[in-house]
């Protein structure tokens, strides 16, 4: 039991640690990041592809140390991904200052498709240092 308990620490925690700076990030007023639109614009919609790449990996991790085979893996961690976008921009939209789009969705489901279709189901053809970095992070464990 205590085994289990370690493993589930482990890998789900980051799960839920993440969904929760997800959450906090979205439950503040926004931001300027630059002063030109494009800029902003740019970087905002960066941080929203690495930080849903981040927790579909994390799910994706998550899921195939629990057993689950690495392909349906794959799209559960996408569709997670798209749902809790999709939620975090319903919970924005009641935040004073910022909008709910489906754009926003998108681009967050962008980001996780990335991490998991680009980089996990391209492992073999990544450089050296970030397939030893993914093995030790026990993202992939073979």
């Amino acid at each position: 039991m205590l085994i289990n308990m370690h493993k589930i620490i482990k890998f789900w925690l980051p799960v839920l640690v993440w969904a929760i700076v997800i959450y906090l990030f979205s439950n503040r007023t926004t931001i300027k990041t630059v002063d030109f639109f494009l800029g902003d614009f740019l970087l905002k919609k960066s941080a929203h592809i690495i930080e849903y790449g981040i927790f579909s990996t994390l799910w994706y991790r998550a899921l195939t140390n629990f057993g689950m085979d690495r392909k349906k893996a794959m799209i559960y961690s996408v569709l997670v991904s798209l749902l809790y976008g999709a939620s975090d921009e319903f919970h924005q939209s009641f935040i004073y200052g910022r909008t709910a789009t489906l754009r926003d969705v998108i681009i967050d489901t962008t980001g996780a498709s990335i991490f998991i279709y680009g980089f996990i189901g391209n492992l073999k053809k990544l450089p050296n240092s970030l397939q030893f970095l993914y093995k030790k992070l026990e993202i992939v464990n073979s």
